[in-house]
């Protein structure tokens, strides 16, 4: 199908990933992107360092023991924008601009009823699942707080990620960045406001962090509504399309159930933190936060992968394919080695942001030195994922990565960690290295398996 002018004048955002050199368009996608994720980051970790500096440990630790939570709850239709993201990309790169259309009007009514369920489950179910989580009783009521609040803007954070995957089917990681550069700028202001002038602690950091995602969801939604051609988002055309809810779900929900059970074993961790005490939590919240900016530096090329083989694969290059596998390991292992490192070195003055507190800096350095060092490997593992899902192939790569990353994890807390000579926070911690290592050797396996798969398809239909 030959492209409209209309779509030629919306591509001036788009970046062309089926023909030319593949490292300066890869990095061209993803430096904004890995900007966009740290300052979404930037929303949480504002909250942490405001709570943490200006209202006691006891709130950093209310607001940090809620991160896993959110994770938990939120990844399944984090996970739906993945298929969002494949199918835009794979219908742009055969220029199928009718099922990318129904695709965006799809995945926007995906996004508004995601949102309203999570803030109903997350509202209601604030306390109990806290409880549940061995949250320390001094926390309990500002954790409680926070989380109320927080899911109150769930539908906004939705709205964002969708429209955000949408854009980056095409390759534009551009206007994402700048609506977050806006909405990161109003949260720190709001939250220094809230919680110095107003003293509102962990409700005035929560209800900042929904205020700026509201902001940001409102730019992206009048983003999509002004553009021309296949991407534009008509507010009266959303509506659900059956056969493309259900290729979404093939995509997404594999990956959404893998982040979920992900987060489900990091919630196992952090239930096993909680039972150190409330300084341990906050060390560990401190240092899980820095650790967040490391991995979401890589997962720009996690992103990367998928939107550059969904759109290869639809365009039928497969041996185009294995060139942006490597080309996305050399970015991932590089990036992750250099952030990893430097984050590493600099642990001390790092955590000393979010806490001025000895005991805190020190319970956070032994989380720092196990994980910042090998945080290179779940780049790696990510990657393959990434590639993997571009090609179609979501459940594979999800049954690996739970076997693998999660079960094992599990297993490793309730054998290993519970021999009373390794109850420590080391032997805790290293239960993530190990289990990343096995997952990669598994999925390069699965990789080789399916693209060997298609070509024999690809020769065959030639043929």
């Amino acid at each position: 199908m030959v492209k409209s002018e209309n779509d030629s004048k919306k591509n001036k955002y788009a970046i062309d990933m089926c023909n030319g050199p593949l490292l300066k368009k890869m990095l061209l996608f993803s430096i904004p992107l890995m900007c966009s994720s740290i300052l979404q980051l930037l929303f949480n970790a504002a909250d942490i360092i405001v709570v943490g500096r200006f209202a006691g440990s006891d709130s950093l630790a209310a607001v940090g023991s809620n991160s896993a939570l959110i994770s938990l709850l939120t990844n399944l239709f984090v996970g739906l924008s993945i298929g969002t993201n494949v199918l835009c990309a794979r219908f742009y790169g055969a220029r199928r601009n009718d099922n990318l259309s129904k695709t965006i009007h799809t995945s926007m009514l995906i996004s508004l009823a995601g949102g309203i369920l999570l803030t109903v489950v997350g509202v209601v179910f604030a306390r109990p699942i806290l409880i549940l989580m061995q949250t320390p009783k001094d926390v309990l009521p500002l954790a409680v707080t926070y989380m109320k609040i927080y899911f109150a803007g769930m539908t906004a954070m939705m709205v964002y990620n969708f429209g955000s995957a949408i854009l980056r089917a095409i390759g534009d990681t551009r206007r994402p960045l700048i609506f977050l550069s806006i909405a990161g700028a109003l949260n720190v202001g709001l939250n220094l406001y809230f919680v110095i002038c107003l003293h509102m602690d962990v409700a005035g950091v929560a209800l900042a962090t929904v205020i700026s995602q509201c902001l940001s969801a409102i730019l992206i939604i009048r983003c999509l509504m002004q553009e021309e051609g296949s991407l534009h988002l008509d507010i009266k055309l959303i509506r659900l399309n059956r056969a493309i809810f259900l290729q979404i779900l093939r995509i997404g929900l594999p990956a959404g159930i893998q982040g979920i059970l992900f987060s489900f074993s990091n919630v196992i961790v952090q239930s096993a933190v909680n039972g150190f005490g409330s300084t341990v939590v906050a060390g560990n919240s401190a240092s899980a936060n820095l650790e967040l900016f490391v991995y979401f530096a890589m997962n720009a090329f996690y992103q990367a992968a998928i939107s550059f083989v969904s759109q290869n694969f639809g365009a039928g290059k497969l041996d185009r394919i294995l060139k942006i596998l490597i080309t996305c390991q050399i970015c991932v292992v590089s990036t992750g080695m250099l952030v990893g490192f430097t984050f590493l070195a600099f642990g001390p003055q790092l955590l000393g942001i979010y806490s001025t507190y000895a005991a805190v800096i020190s319970d956070g350095m032994i989380r720092l030195r196990m994980i910042c060092g090998t945080y290179f490997l779940c780049g790696i593992m990510e990657v393959m994922v990434g590639a993997l899902r571009g090609l179609g192939c979501s459940i594979m790569p999800t049954i690996v990565s739970l076997l693998g990353a999660c079960v094992l994890r599990i297993i490793w807390i309730m054998t290993i960690f519970q021999i009373p000579q390794y109850h420590t926070l080391t032997m805790l911690y290293v239960s993530y290295p190990v289990t990343w290592i096995i997952t990669i050797s598994v999925h390069i396996i699965c990789f080789i398996y399916v693209i060997k798969k298609l070509r024999t398809a690809s020769s065959a239909q030639k043929s």
